[in-house]
């Protein structure tokens, strides 16, 4: 089947699109560290996060035998009605829960929302399954104590990059135990699906480092702990996938998008033209205008009643983009 990307893209204003053009190609480009040193030297380097108001609660949460860092956000003014569990990014050996603070504080004043942010093992120090483990840990917990503790069953999740990776084989392994059915959403910016390189997509990222300092020990990474593209998809929640058309791991997505749909699960996929890998990180317009999209997104899940949606993998029509075979 063929057909263009501008089928799947999001419908964003023109000038959000030039202005996102003009901004890449001033930008330099980046890249993660190449080795063990590089790795240390840039977390060394790494500006602190930016604080919130009111600060996060830090706590230590126990499931299923672990224990595991958690930062609380409760909404300033009334009662939450749901709970988001966020996993944050960073290719799985860089950053921490604290980095998102300022978005979650306005994440969860906005939305009047609980939010939880999980601290979890970083690698190489703590390769996989640390990761995982900390992130169901967490999400166990949520499943037990969050109507107790925050007065709604209601949960999602999410994450950005390797955080999107964590979130969706963090709902694998809550299906496989039959726990999965609190959550109502997932909100997914441009996973990694495949760590494998045994697919188009996860061949392009085949060299990267962050996939020797995470599971260069394990021999087989088609297990979808590890490459969710690889598992078994069924009876996921609602899943809404956030891609830059200009990201390396876009196929990777489309690839997840597919996939998820084809296994019966609700499914929307909104790519943002000229936009890279990391876009709603960024200071452009653009990022504002994908944020404000995945926070309506969740608030629909969080706070609406539950409903039968029919599975789709199409995002509104935009006049950007290229063809694509799929």
């Amino acid at each position: 089947m063929r057909f263009a990307l501008d089928d799947l893209s999001a419908d964003v204003p023109a000038e959000q699109v030039d202005e996102a053009r003009s901004f890449y190609n001033s930008r330099p480009a980046g890249r993660g560290p190449g080795t063990l040193e590089e790795l240390r030297d840039m977390r060394a380097r790494r500006s602190g996060p930016s604080p919130a108001d009111p600060p996060a609660i830090e706590e230590m949460v126990e499931a299923a035998g672990a224990r595991v860092p958690v930062r609380i956000f409760t909404p300033t003014d009334g009662r939450a009605r749901g709970v988001y569990l966020d996993i944050h990014g960073g290719g799985f050996y860089m950053d921490s829960a604290a980095r998102d603070d300022a978005r979650n504080r306005e994440l969860a004043d906005a939305l009047h929302i609980a939010v939880v942010s999980v601290d979890y093992r970083l690698a190489p120090e703590h390769p996989w399954p640390a990761a995982p483990d900390d992130c169901e840990a967490a999400a166990l917990w949520l499943v037990g104590h969050a109507d107790a503790r925050f007065g709604s069953s209601r949960l999602a999740i999410g994450g950005r990059s390797a955080g999107a990776t964590l979130a969706l084989a963090t709902l694998l392994r809550l299906r496989d135990r039959g726990t999965v059915g609190g959550f109502t959403g997932a909100a997914l910016q441009f996973g990694t699906y495949d760590l494998s390189a045994q697919t188009p997509a996860g061949r392009r990222i085949a060299d990267e480092y962050f996939l020797q300092a995470y599971v260069g020990h394990v021999e087989d990474r088609t297990t979808p702990d590890i490459s969710p593209v690889y598992g078994d998809l069924h009876g996921l929640p609602p899943a809404l996938l956030v891609v830059g058309c200009n990201d390396v791991l876009l196929e990777d997505n489309l690839a997840m998008a597919g996939r998820l749909a084809a296994s019966g699960n609700d499914v929307e996929l909104r790519i943002y033209p000229e936009s890279p890998h990391g876009f709603t990180g960024h200071p452009t317009a653009m990022a504002r205008t994908a944020l404000t999209g995945i926070d309506s997104w969740l608030l629909e899940r969080l706070a609406q009643p539950r409903r039968t949606r029919r599975p789709s993998v199409l995002g509104r029509t935009a006049t950007a983009g290229r063809p694509a075979d799929i």
